[in-house]
């Protein structure tokens, strides 16, 4: 029998907006929300939501870089692809399509966070308006600067993660 793979991510001591994600022994520094880990997560908030997860699917940018290697489902970022953040928007917290002049926060960005994208279930079943929306975990800015409330690694590290994860893999932020 296989063993299911748990992650844990947890606030560093001396900064709300830095943690330590473990797995396998191993401890690896991760940017969190601005405004640190909360157990009542709201759109816009700042905060990376308290509790357990589970990773969906993998987003990545295959102009940018070879495909991950991971038995997650693994989807390729395309130019139209977004994130519905609008809490009034049917489609709220699901990726949809969006044309090329539309505004919108796309997956398809310029500064590289979202090169390799993890999805993890964080308000789908049910999906509840103004509970947060696109909360991933993606590559973090130099110095491992905030979050809007992802959690966010170098790209090394962000690799090796994606390696291990599994669709019964469980993240928990304490």
């Amino acid at each position: 029998m296989r063993r299911q793979t748990t992650i844990t991510v947890a606030r560093a001591s001396l900064d709300r907006a830095r943690g330590i994600l473990r797995y396998g022994g191993k401890s690896h520094p991760v940017a969190l929300g601005r405004t640190g880990i909360k157990a009542n997560k709201f759109e816009g908030d700042g905060a990376t939501p308290r509790g357990c997860f589970r990773p969906l699917r993998l987003w990545w940018r295959a102009d940018r870089l070879p495909r991950p290697k991971t038995s997650l489902p693994v989807k390729r970022i395309t130019r139209s692809d977004a994130w519905c953040e609008n809490p009034a928007d049917r489609r709220y917290n699901r990726p949809f399509k969006l044309s090329d002049n539309a505004p919108g926060d796309r997956l398809w960005r310029d500064d590289h966070l979202y090169d390799v994208v993890v999805e993890i279930d964080h308000n789908t079943k049910p999906r509840v308006a103004r509970r947060g929306s696109a909360v991933f975990i993606h590559l973090a800015r130099a110095g491992l600067k905030p979050t809007a409330g992802c959690i966010a690694m170098p790209l090394d590290e962000l690799k090796r993660l994606v390696a291990i994860l599994k669709k019964d893999s469980v993240i928990r932020v304490v």
